[in-house]
């Protein structure tokens, strides 16, 4: 209870629930005092000093207000929880099980993770048919259908290999050759322990790679010359790669380049015809990068394999047509001789390209690959041809073994202006073919690509 002046203390005591239950005013009411009593609101604080109340505690008024927006933050997110871990949990559980097909329209068949799984016996070693620097290519069976697949698994932890699947993803969607392996699917999702995965499912080629051809591993279980190529085969191999090159270089919506042309990426069928494969390092040339400069720099690196790479992409000059034609005139002159770029013998300054060119045109049977030497035929050698033979240049077979040769020269020269096109290293290889597929005792003496099958197929 206290006594204050009257005005306004009238006022004040009815705002803060008390009343005035006794008025002193003097007889002119100069003065006057109220006694104004709060004992109905024990909890009132503050205020003007006059009316001495208690001083609020502003400590716990805060602490009450924290709380009250920490218990609102703590409810909206446990609402947030239990509509997210949901959907969280159903599109992972989605992914596991279908893991999806890239372009699915693109693709001749729709394969599963689950499917590929069951067709490889769960990527066994057994099925394992090689490896590379991205991947390792498993032979595979589907359940459904019992075709024969190689099934190309991408190692995601190794850098680039993503980039490689996209790019052979990119190559192949649209492309059509018989020259050229065909994709039949391509899968990315989870795969059984929740990693990322990615494959690719391609025609599986029952007779390997050029590189097992060329340079045969002997085993007790594959005779050296089992693994052997006939020249006409060879040629036909030659042939194959320069159609597919010339549809990729000419004939696609955009060029493409493949970069990293190398008898392993060349395989054969069960007829021996060859196909290019392993697209992981391709590129597709854009309308403004068709008329590239040799001076120009590229930021993408050095490309493709050490003997194959063009000597100008290690100066860091654009990826191009020409590059590609490089690198097909040192698969040729590989494929002739059956000696590697990289041999031991190619150093201090020379190379496979001044080794055949130094040879030619007279001593060609000094670098041409031994086994095309000893390729027993009615009668004898081929064409009747040994080391010991004198007049070899008026033979019809080292003629061709001739021209062959120049255009490997040709497409392997050092500058990429003086290379040739793929167009014309079609024609002029077919013109070759078909001298030497004319009915001559040398036709009817080469065996045929089904005399050569291998015991151990491969991709």
């Amino acid at each position: 209870m206290s006594y204050q002046p009257l005005a306004p203390l009238l006022h004040v005591c009815e705002q803060v629930n008390c009343f005035c239950f006794f008025l002193l005013c003097s007889l002119s009411c100069s003065f006057s005092f109220c006694c104004c009593h709060c004992s109905n609101n024990n909890k009132l604080c503050g205020g003007i000093p006059e009316l001495h109340l208690s001083r609020c505690n502003s400590k716990t008024s805060s602490t009450t207000s924290v709380k009250l927006k920490i218990a609102i933050i703590v409810v909206m997110l446990g609402v947030a929880l239990v509509f997210t871990c949901p959907l969280v949990l159903w599109f992972t559980k989605k992914r596991q099980q279908h893991p999806r097909t890239i372009c699915e329209e693109n693709w001749l068949l729709q394969l599963s993770y689950q499917s590929i799984l069951r067709a490889t016996n769960g990527f066994s070693t057994q099925n394992l048919v090689g490896a590379g620097s991205f991947g390792s290519v498993y032979k595979g069976i589907l359940e459904e259908s019992g075709e024969v697949i190689a099934v190309k698994v991408f190692h995601l932890l190794h850098s680039g290999a993503s980039r490689s699947f996209l790019a052979e993803c990119e190559a192949l969607k649209n492309i059509r050759h018989r020259n050229l392996v065909k994709v039949l699917s391509a899968i990315s999702g989870i795969d059984r322990k929740g990693n990322d995965f990615k494959a690719l499912a391609y025609e599986f080629m029952e007779n390997g790679s050029l590189e097992d051809w060329l340079y045969p591993s002997t085993s007790m279980n594959e005779p050296e010359t089992m693994r052997n190529l006939n020249f006409i085969q060879r040629v036909n191999v030659a042939v194959d790669v320069a159609h597919a090159l010339e549809y990729l270089h000419h004939r696609c919506e955009t060029p493409i380049i493949h970069c990293d042309l190398k008898p392993s990426n060349i395989l054969l069928d069960e007829e021996m015809v060859g196909h290019i494969s392993d697209f992981g390092l391709a590129k597709i040339l854009s309308g403004d990068e068709l008329n590239y400069s040799a001076n120009e720099s590229s930021s993408l690196g050095l490309r493709g394999t050490i003997g194959y790479a063009p000597p100008e992409y290690g100066m860091g000059s654009e990826l191009s047509t020409n590059g590609v034609v490089y690198s097909y005139g040192i698969l040729l002159l590989a494929m002739l001789t059956g000696k590697r770029p990289t041999n031991e013998r190619f150093k201090e300054g020379l190379s496979l390209h001044n080794f055949v060119k130094a040879a030619l045109p007279n001593r060609v049977v000094e670098i041409i690959d031994p086994i095309l030497l000893q390729e027993s035929v009615r009668g004898g050698t081929v064409a009747g041809i040994t080391l010991n033979e004198n007049n070899l240049g008026n033979d019809e077979y080292l003629q061709c073994l001739n021209s062959i040769f120049k255009i490997g020269l040709t497409c392997s020269a050092e500058s990429p202006s003086e290379r040739m096109d793929m167009s014309d290293v079609v024609t002029k290889l077919c013109s070759i073919k078909d001298k030497l597929l004319r009915p001559t005792r040398l036709y009817r003496g080469i065996r045929t690509a089904y005399d050569a099958k291998p015991t151990v197929a491969g991709i």
